[in-house]
């Protein structure tokens, strides 16, 4: 049994990703789980210095308190593993465009995802050769508008139409949906604990597990961190990293207290540790709604 923290080694953690951390890591602890960390760094056009990057995040983790059990992983060195998986699934090329699939796709889905209309799904052969000398396809499971039910620990059952999705992109890399789950699936991941601006998700990685038959994992999604505006904390903000906020005097020590305070788990100005935390620790007493950074 195990959960995990898997941040993208593309810039520097800011509270909002420290945050959910807290939280994955208290989950876990409590619940007498592992706790690994993996680094999604498949998309290589972003990560040219994912190595510096991710040294600083594994530093900030542990300048909080948090700790990790066996080996760091890299997706990009798993990359066999997403190929396999692929070759158990019902899959069919895709060459449709974003903009092709905007225009013949109903209405978003809830957290602005587009179902896919099928279109590729019924091309001839021919068809897609002929495509093929055009631009390389994308592979997507055949899922047929199935119907995926998850349980959130704080947001309940969650249901979620799920469509032809790309497990592929075009440009070969394996998609973040497949990634994940084979991901979880072998390294034993049974607890995923993350951003709630991934629950949408959610019923499409349950219904991948299952086909690659696996168990749905337990899911707990983490209400975000917004700015002053109510928006998605980003960089952009200003001091939201440990580094920008050393700078103003601020301790790891006083950032944990901070974030430990909007958890409901320890007053504004008191000192306290991880494993302090985890003594006080109820998922049932979290906030349900976001944290507003002012």
């Amino acid at each position: 049994m195990a959960g995990r923290f898997a941040p993208s080694p593309t810039s520097d953690l800011h509270l909002g990703n420290l945050r959910t951390a807290l939280v994955a890591w208290l989950m876990a602890r409590s619940t007498g789980r592992d706790f690994l960390l993996r680094f999604e760094d498949l998309d290589t056009q972003r990560v040219t210095a994912a190595g510096a990057v991710a040294g600083r995040q594994i530093a900030d983790l542990q300048a909080l308190g948090l700790d990790f059990d066996g080996d760091v992983a890299w997706q990009s060195r798993r990359l066999p593993l997403y190929t396999r998986a692929v070759a158990e699934l019902d899959t069919y090329e895709c060459f449709c465009t974003r903009r092709e699939i905007t225009e013949a796709a109903s209405a978003p889905h809830k957290g602005g995802h587009r179902p896919y209309p099928g279109t590729c799904l019924r091309l001839s052969e021919a068809d897609r050769a002929a495509r093929r000398e055009i631009r390389p396809p994308a592979i997507r499971v055949r899922a047929e508008a199935s119907s995926q039910t998850i349980t959130d620990a704080w947001a309940g059952e969650v249901t979620g139409v799920v469509d032809d999705f790309v497990v592929v992109r075009n440009d070969g890399v394996p998609a973040y949906n497949l990634a994940v789950v084979v991901d979880d699936l072998e390294q034993g991941v049974d607890q995923v604990v993350r951003g709630d601006d991934l629950l949408a998700s959610s019923p499409r990685q349950a219904w991948l597990t299952r086909q690659l038959g696996g168990a749905v994992p337990d899911y707990a999604h983490v209400p975000l961190v917004l700015n002053a505006s109510r928006r998605r904390l980003a960089k952009r903000d200003g001091a939201v990293t440990l580094t920008d906020l050393a700078g103003l005097g601020v301790t790891p020590g006083q950032v944990l207290t901070r974030m430990a305070h909007s958890l409901n788990l320890a007053e504004a100005d008191e000192t306290v540790s991880v494993r302090l935390l985890l003594d006080r620790f109820d998922p049932a007493g979290l906030p349900r709604t976001p944290w507003v950074l002012e």
